[in-house]
């Protein structure tokens, strides 16, 4: 009988595993960031490095995501047809993605300057930490914020070459979102989480505690965002319709889950979210030309 060789993983898979779709959620920001640091349009030049950076660093956090928490994975029900807990991808493969988009990431840091060169190993540390941080902590979701809040930062750094105020607030304010709505994500893992004593603050408070812990986080993204308004002369009242809509797509994003019902909690995660992220980079990019 002839044996059939095992089919290569298509690129869509890959892309799948590492969930390249959620790119939405830190790219906008960051180029947000080029925008206000650059007061206008970046030279192209730095955007691609930009872009290519986010890409690999992401990429490889998802990799050494789903590396880390292959066995996790394959008890959960809700995760285990992914990539690796099915055997679609290989642990090498995987492994081999994971290793490679950091190199590129360290490369890209490399070409946009030296700080973000010399920043790179430090971020990728934090980046991986994250794959392990529900085994010790239950604040996983705000070490996520933090791996996010990092984009606009580092598309600072990368136009300018140094730090300043707003894109510490503007990194806070992702911080804030993305704690928020990886807390409305993981109560769909709640009772899994409880048997595996994995930690997450759900599991600690409780689905209506951690519903309104989630809404304080997401008008702490917005606060930030007021202060980056306040503090960017280039943004005017088009940020502020901005941030409008995005109050009235969290407001959405809240209102339909509720303790009883969670079935939305994928539309309230990357839908709602996908929109707000985008939404808001595109405003403000009208309004910083506008200007």
């Amino acid at each position: 009988m002839e044996i059939k060789p095992k089919p290569q993983p298509r690129i869509r898979t890959f892309l799948e595993m590492v969930k390249f779709s959620h790119t939405v959620f830190a790219l906008p920001f960051a180029l947000l960031a080029a925008l206000l640091a650059a007061d206008g349009l970046p030279s192209l030049w730095k955007i691609l490095w930009i872009i290519i950076a986010m890409a690999g660093a992401r990429t490889g956090a998802m990799g050494a995501n789903r590396l880390l928490d292959a066995k996790i994975d394959a008890r959960n029900p809700r995760t285990r047809d992914r990539a690796l807990p099915a055997g679609l991808i290989g642990t090498k493969q995987a492994l081999i993605l994971t290793l490679a988009s950091y190199l590129i990431f360290i490369f890209a840091a490399g070409m946009l300057n030296s700080f973000c060169l010399h920043l790179a190993p430090y971020v990728i540390m934090l980046l991986t930490a994250y794959s392990v941080a529900k085994r010790f902590t239950i604040y996983t979701h705000y070490v996520l914020g933090c791996c996010l809040g990092l984009a606009p930062i580092g598309a600072w750094i990368a136009i300018t070459g140094s730090l300043a105020l707003t894109p510490l607030i503007l990194g806070f304010a992702v911080g804030c979102w993305v704690s928020g709505f990886d807390l409305l994500y993981s109560l769909q893992d709640i009772e899994f989480d409880k048997q595996e004593g994995l930690h997450s603050i759900p599991v600690t408070i409780g689905i209506e505690q951690t519903l309104t812990l989630a809404r304080k986080l997401h008008l702490g993204m917005l606060g930030a965002l007021f202060f980056v308004y306040l503090a960017s002369p280039s943004l005017g009242w088009l940020f502020l319709l901005a941030l409008l809509a995005v109050a009235a797509l969290l407001h959405y994003e809240h209102e339909i889950l509720s303790p009883t019902d969670l079935t939305k909690v994928d539309t309230a995660f990357f839908t709602v979210n996908g929109y707000i992220s985008v939404t808001l980079f595109i405003v403000a990019a009208l309004d910083i030309f506008a200007g």
